[in-house]
């Protein structure tokens, strides 16, 4: 929680006014039981009417101004509460957009949505609470003690004794909380994740007829959340039936011991009355910081996991990210080296991939080809520091990506990934995607990426509006839009992770012959699992299990590699037949 009084201190003069009108509140709270003795212990035997009225009139004056204040100051600290969240939120989003992919794989990203929505709302709420009641309570606790010592210590003393009591139950019991619900939080992700998958799936799902059985899915998750919910319930309600019963206890022993002292001519009967109200407002404040325990017990889990985010200790050492979180403008000298591409040796435990050398030159072009699951997307990540290589280098135009800024690297590539990202905005937008691309640098790759033609078709041409996912798009057509983005940026180097494979072969061959012939001097990576779509490179290499098992142009592998020479009479007798 220490990180939350963080996001709270732009707001001290706020949180200060605020505690200020609550102590405001609480002294005219205390003054109302007190006037109350005075009225029924002194004006009511005189029987002084107007006494009466003026100490009723106090009362009432004293009630109005405790709820304006109460209100004044529960408003504010709701706002506090409000606009230190918002920025939580903003920098966990921020932090999570700069993740490696190292941290990313270890968070996973149903854990990133529900940290940035459950678990920022169980914080909002606890920063809320404890403005209100966590100044409050304490005030109401010792101001009222102070008030009922001046009035009789001897019933004082039962509330003094019954106060520790309650206050161990509430702490030991709160100590147990925070496992409990990061344990509820751990299984808020589960069903997320369940929820995610079936939502994105939700078409395959009712195609196989599978509904019944997601349904049973999400329940054994939904379950398991209920389960841990229930168990964390049963803990934290342990106090309230304590507390209740120590509350009974006490206010008989003070009824007993007050009604004797009474009935002794020792104490007045408007001390008694006064006395049972500051002992229900006492208990009242106990309990309120029962409230605020379990409210930290939610909160502590919650603000752990998103301080695990915000403090995620990176594996990639990106040094180039300015104290704003914002990259650093491109540092690196380029033309160092004949070669755009360069792999020397590298292997990387994680993903399996080891010993892999390669280079590509300038304007070169460069297939990878393999069955799933090789290492050929891999490398792709490695290119663009997603990770990290265990050994080895990976250089660009000559320089260590490590060494490198990732907006300076990034912004070399043009990528289609395999399951690449549809935003649902106009056409022009995806494919320009925020770079304020001029309107003919989009139509002519969008040409190029045999996509113009469609577009220019629809009613609003490109600012035709695509679905969420791009559901609204045949398979094909996003692809093509998902190309026409990568070509739009002039990028240095074009990557198309089996970008190809729901186009058919004429279409597939038309967008590398534009990639050949349109784009000289940019290098052009196809990853693929179609032999025709890397046939024509300068270079193929061919990966089985993160090794390289054969490299050279499709001629030199039809003859040396038995691997690529299976595939290529496998797809193309397929394709002839």
């Amino acid at each position: 929680m220490k990180l939350m009084l963080k996001y709270m201190s732009p707001y001290r003069l706020r949180i200060a006014v605020t505690i200020l009108f609550k102590f405001a509140a609480v002294i005219f709270e205390l003054l109302i039981p007190y006037i109350l003795e005075t009225m029924i212990d002194v004006a009511a035997p005189a029987k002084d009417v107007k006494r009466i009225c003026i100490y009723g009139v106090i009362m009432v004056l004293c009630a109005v101004a405790a709820f304006l204040l109460n209100i004044t100051a529960n408003r504010m600290a709701t706002k506090t509460a409000r606009d230190s969240i918002k920025e939580v939120r903003g920098d966990l989003f921020s932090k999570t957009m700069y993740l490696c992919g190292d941290d990313f794989d270890d968070v996973t990203l149903p854990s990133l949505i529900s940290r940035m929505t459950s678990d920022s709302y169980n914080v909002q709420s606890f920063l809320g609470m404890i403005q209100r009641m966590g100044v409050r309570a304490p005030i109401i606790l010792a101001g009222g003690i102070a008030v009922a010592c001046s009035m009789d210590m001897g019933l004082t003393l039962i509330l003094v004794c019954m106060v520790p009591v309650l206050f161990s139950v509430i702490i030991f019991i709160s100590k147990k909380g925070i496992p409990l619900f990061r344990r509820v939080q751990e299984k808020v992700d589960n069903v997320v994740r369940v929820m995610r998958e079936n939502i994105s799936g939700i078409r395959v799902i009712k195609a196989l007829s599978m509904t019944e059985y997601e349904k049973e899915r999400f329940g054994r998750a939904n379950d398991m959340l209920t389960d841990e919910d229930i168990h964390a319930g049963e803990v934290m309600a342990l106090p309230n039936p304590v507390m209740n019963l120590f509350l009974n206890l006490g206010l008989t022993c003070v009824i007993l011991v007050g009604a004797y002292r009474v009935n002794a001519g020792v104490m007045k009967t408007g001390v008694i009355l006064a006395f049972l109200t500051y002992f229900n407002i006492i208990i009242m404040a106990v309990m309120g910081v029962n409230r605020i325990f379990i409210s930290y017990s939610k909160a502590g889990a919650s603000a752990d996991r998103i301080q695990e985010v915000l403090e995620c200790s990176e594996s990639l050492k990106q040094k180039e990210i300015n104290s704003d979180g914002a990259l650093k403008a491109n540092t690196n000298k380029s033309g160092k080296s004949d070669y755009m591409i360069e792999f020397d040796d590298v292997s990387i435990k994680k993903m399996g991939l080891s010993g892999v050398s390669f280079k590509v030159r300038r304007g070169g072009t460069l297939g990878i080809i393999g069955a799933t699951g090789c290492g050929k997307t891999t490398v792709l990540n490695l290119m663009m520091r997603f990770y990290d290589v265990d050994a080895g280098r990976v250089l660009i135009d000559g320089n260590d990506v490590r060494e490198m800024g990732l907006k300076d690297l990034r912004s070399r590539f043009g990528v289609v990934f395999q399951n690449d990202m549809i935003f649902n905005d106009t056409i022009y937008e995806n494919i320009s995607f925020g770079r304020d691309l001029d309107i003919n640098d989009v139509r002519r790759a969008a040409a190029d990426a045999n996509i113009a033609g469609f577009i220019e078709g629809l009613e609003e041409k490109y600012n035709y509006t695509a679905a969420i996912k791009g559901m609204n798009l045949s398979g094909g057509q996003r692809q093509r839009i998902l190309i026409a983005r990568a070509l739009a940026g002039k990028p240095d180097i074009i990557v198309l992770d089996d970008a190809s494979s729901a186009l058919d072969y004429r279409t597939d061959a038309g967008i590398r012959a534009k990639l050949l012939d349109g784009y000289t001097g940019i290098v052009k990576v196809v990853i693929a699992q179609r032999v025709s779509s890397v046939m024509n490179m300068d270079n193929i290499i061919v990966m089985d299990e993160g090794k390289i098992i054969g490299s050279g142009t499709h001629d030199k592998l039809l003859a040396e590699c038995g691997l690529y020479r299976g595939l290529f009479r496998l797809q193309m007798g397929e394709v002839q037949g």
